[in-house]
């Protein structure tokens, strides 16, 4: 087995002859193709030859910027497709559906074996581009994943994911807050949610199905970019994680630290000055969203006059502009959250982390289980607070309890230290170049 320093020496003359890794950031989402940009930076500074691949999206830019060479697979996806994909996605569309067709499954699925057996590539690595999980078992190709984040067997068997903030079924819905947490977490295995395309795709090919949600989640090796003191999980148990039914046999867990964007792009002027001014300023930066989501919370939001800085990404969110409202397109959260004084985002692994990494108290508002799992972790110590997408009207109300007390921010900038301590690209590059060697 290779340790820490061994991986950077050794490698660059083990995989001198071929390039045996592969990023596949999903474009359509700017926070999954932000953390392949930070494992593509990691492991190019190990010296580690890497390929990038992506079936194309919105996001594709941030990859030009970079100046990050890349392939696209397939027919790529359009702005229109892009945005479909996001509202059919896990936590947004129907369970019964798998977010692709079967013929549009069947198209990447091959394109992506092809690409393997082309390259080389002995391990892929996905940002949520999900048909690996089928491409891979066609080419004998290890999968690592990161968009499980914390959302892992573990913590179902600990019953740690809370009540959902949205309801995910009548039934779930009828019983008492205290019994659909307990159901959610006992039964997480066997949710067949999102599945059925990839499996009915899998037995034509002749390939091992995907059992469960969880499932879809984890490849042969899952990174959990999280620290074990905002995880509440041991990084031995973590890792002593074997699955069980609903999971293929082959899953494995790994901690790496924090993993979130560093997105190389300066703050606009007009955003700059913004920044300046003076009064509590709130960031709303709610990126992978429905554009009438992210309107909603800003309209709630306005009567407590605060300044309001929105991360409008790709949707046109022009019309909110005003001397207390400031539209934006991607900005980089990195540089941005340290200087607000509430961030309001969905939660996602990406936002809450930038958040506390930038001791930013955070206030979310959960799409689905694993944004719901995120925000109770920091309510848990007392750097969050959540409202759930049907609670708006008391959206307001939270944020002015929370710029009013100091506590939020003592206890973020708790976490802030230890993240700082803590290199997870470095540490999440070491672990797939390991397996490349």
């Amino acid at each position: 087995m290779l340790f820490g320093d061994d991986i950077g020496n050794i490698l660059p003359i083990l995989l001198e002859e071929a390039t045996m890794i592969c990023l596949l950031p999903h474009c359509a989402y700017l926070s999954e193709t932000s953390r392949m940009l930070e494992l593509y930076r990691a492991l190019t500074a190990l010296g580690v030859p890497v390929r990038v691949a992506t079936h194309g999206g919105p996001h594709e830019r941030r990859l030009v910027e970079a100046g990050v060479p890349y392939d696209v697979l397939g027919p790529g996806f359009s702005p229109a497709r892009s945005a479909a994909f996001v509202a059919s996605a896990i936590g947004l569309g129907d369970p019964g559906q798998s977010m692709y067709d079967d013929q549009e499954l069947r198209t990447y699925v091959q394109a992506e074996a092809e690409y393997f057996r082309a390259h080389g590539i002995t391990v892929a690595v996905t940002g949520f581009t999900l048909t690996t999980l089928l491409s891979s078992r066609l080419t004998g190709v290890q999968v690592i994943t990161e968009h499980a984040g914390s959302f892992v067997p573990p913590v179902f068997e600990r019953r740690m994911v809370p009540s959902p903030s949205r309801p995910i079924s009548r039934r779930l819905e009828r019983l008492p807050r205290w019994l659909r947490r307990y159901a959610v977490n006992k039964t997480m295995h066997r949710l067949p949610a999102y599945t059925t395309g990839f499996n009915r795709v899998a037995a034509e090919l002749g390939v091992e199905e995907i059992p469960s949600l969880p499932a879809l989640l984890l490849g042969d090796l899952s990174l959990v970019p999280e620290i074990p003191e905002v995880l509440g999980i041991p990084t031995a148990d973590l890792e002593a994680w074997r699955p069980r039914r609903g999971y293929r046999t082959s899953s494995r867990l790994t901690s790496v630290g924090p993993l979130y964007a560093h997105l190389d792009i300066p703050i606009p002027s007009p955003v700059e000055k913004f920044l300046s001014g003076e009064g509590p300023t709130i960031y709303v930066a709610m990126t992978s969203t429905p554009p009438a989501l992210v309107r909603e919370a800003v309209e709630a939001l306005q009567p407590l006059g605060t300044r309001i800085l929105v991360a409008g990404t790709v949707h046109d969110l022009q019309d909110l502009e005003s001397a207390q409202v400031c539209v934006a397109g991607t900005l980089p959260s990195h540089l941005v959250m340290p200087r607000v004084d509430l961030a309001v985002t969905t939660a996602g692994q990406g936002s809450t982390q930038t958040a506390m990494a930038s001791g930013c108290p955070l206030l979310g508002i959960p799409l689905h289980l694993e944004q719901d799992l995120n925000i109770s972790l920091l309510e848990r110590l007392g750097a969050a607070r959540h409202v759930a997408p049907p609670d708006l009207d008391q959206l307001a109300a939270t944020a002015t309890t929370m710029l009013g007390d100091s506590a939020y921010l003592v206890a973020a900038e708790r976490v802030q230290k230890l993240y700082a301590a803590v290199d997870g690209p470095a540490q999440a590059a070491r672990v797939v170049a390991g397996r490349a060697a």
